[in-house]
């Protein structure tokens, strides 16, 4: 068994794969190889498009996965660490 553990920072989304039965970190990847785009329309905002953040943690999880070579049947666990005073706002059609 295996858990997955997601770093959704500013720069980059990493994807952590742990062995459940020995805490030992058997992979990881992060994405985009480059620092994400910031946005600061006026002096002191700081915006990304939640879009490139489930794009990168895709591509992440794909390659921790491969690298690996897991069957991802045996995730049984998912955690999440995000950055820090992150907001994202959607309307009552998301």
């Amino acid at each position: 068994m295996y858990l997955l553990g997601y770093d959704i920072g500013s720069s980059s989304v990493k994807a952590s794969i742990i062995e459940a039965s020995t805490g030992k970190c058997v992979g990881s990847a992060f994405h985009p190889k480059q620092e994400m785009k910031i946005k600061a329309l006026k002096p002191g905002w700081a915006e990304q498009e939640p879009e490139e953040w489930w794009k990168n943690l895709k591509l992440a999880t794909a390659e921790a996965v491969k690298t690996i070579g897991i069957d991802t049947g045996k995730i049984v666990s998912i955690g999440i660490s995000y950055q820090m005073h992150g907001l994202v706002l959607i309307d009552k059609n998301s």
